[in-house]
């Protein structure tokens, strides 16, 4: 096991009911900015539950976050902060919400040139603007992480940020709230978590036998709940282990102390920025064929995961690995996620060559576990996944 230091800070309520706690945990002389998305919240109760808390407290209101958080957008809810004098956020929202509100606590308190730069520069925040979060849609995982990724549409662009100041205060997880998700962002949700355990799971392996189970314990849990959940939302006992198993798939616990990848999520990145596919499935889409042409390097992993999580026993360890591949698509395919760009799209020609063109213009020469795959390399992936 590697060396490792770990701290998360933020407070986590969870359970049924628990939206009225917001009015312990934001301070009775804040200034709330209330950041929301395209107006669900206002529809299922949980705005009605949120003012209510918040009653003793000056709100003010910034709805229209969009599922990838524009940068455009969070430019004009910067300037409400400001010339307001917000003193606290609130996300009220799923990872989306969430990550906007980290990108405007890290840009509220910058004093550079562009909040551009804090993502272009990959600039570190120590401090931001404080705030909580009520989750609304289990996915991502950001109640209980201090990174977020921000979308610039003019210049389709998807980038990451982060730092030790972009942890929640709190976050309030009340599973009850995934019974009006519609069915589509339910399976975007199962394989986001799914796929974030596997980018910090499926490298090499290091001797950390609790972090690999902490790993795998995730996964089987993810792949038990997925079909209850899909069938029916209101099942409190799937609902809670599905949000849980999203918030502990990526706050920081499992990757300590092993190698990590996150090449998945680059290449995904792109895809999103290019043809607007949803997050999720971008993973589904690349993960098959990043793990394939790894598959030398990650073929231990591989088979310890088939063998751990899909009960895979028969054959030789490359046998188990491909086979391990095989039930995660599978797995995909039954949430009703497509796992090729060419069921996204007809215009994939030539995106292979646009990705790498573009990692070697950031100057990212290395990526994954290894920092081995080069741009030529990411290309290859990508026409894999065609």
């Amino acid at each position: 096991m590697n060396n490792f230091n770990f701290k998360n800070p933020t407070k986590i309520i969870f359970g049924k009911d628990t939206i009225e706690q917001l009015k312990n945990e934001i301070p009775e002389d804040a200034k709330v900015l209330l950041l929301y998305g395209g107006g669900s919240i206002k529809k299922n109760g949980i705005y009605d539950q949120v003012r209510t808390a918040l009653a003793n407290v000056s709100v003010i209101e910034f709805g229209g976050i969009p599922a990838n958080p524009e940068y455009a957008v969070l430019m004009k809810a910067l300037e409400v902060i400001k010339t307001e004098n917000i003193t606290y956020l609130l996300a009220v929202g799923g990872g989306s919400v969430i990550d906007g509100t980290k990108f405007l606590s890290a840009a509220a308190l910058y004093e550079g040139n562009t909040p551009w730069d804090i993502l272009k520069e990959n600039i570190r925040t120590e401090k931001g603007l404080p705030f909580g979060t009520v989750l609304t849609l289990p996915a991502t995982g950001s109640e209980m992480n201090s990174g977020a990724v921000i979308t610039r549409a003019e210049t389709k662009e998807k980038l990451a940020m982060g730092g030790p100041g972009l942890f929640p205060q709190f976050s309030i997880l009340d599973p009850q709230v995934i019974t009006s998700i519609p069915e589509r962002q339910l399976a975007n949700g199962l394989t986001d978590a799914f796929t974030h355990v596997l980018e910090q799971y499926m490298t090499y392996p290091t001797g950390a036998l609790l972090q690999d189970r902490f790993a795998e314990s995730i996964l089987q849990t993810l792949v038990e709940v997925a079909p209850k959940v899909l069938k029916d939302p209101t099942d409190y006992k799937a609902a809670s282990n599905f949000m849980w198993s999203c918030t502990m798939a990526l706050n920081g616990l499992i990757q300590q102390g092993v190698p990590t990848d996150w090449a998945v999520h680059a290449i995904g990145h792109e895809l999103t920025a290019l043809f607007g596919i949803d997050h999720a499935r971008t993973l589904a889409v690349i993960a098959p064929s990043h793990y394939k042409f790894n598959f030398e390097a990650k073929k231990e992993k591989l088979a310890q995961y088939g063998e751990r999580v899909w009960n895979i026993t028969e054959g030789s360890i490359d046998d188990k690995a491909y086979a391990a591949i095989e039930k995660t698509v599978d797995f995909f395919h039954k949430l009703g996620i497509d796992t090729k760009l060419s069921d996204y799209t007809k215009d994939y020609e030539g995106t292979a060559e646009k990705i790498s063109q573009r990692f070697t213009d950031r100057g990212w020469l290395g990526l994954g576990e290894h920092q081995s795959l080069s741009p030529d390399k990411v290309e290859k992936i990508v026409k894999m996944a065609y």
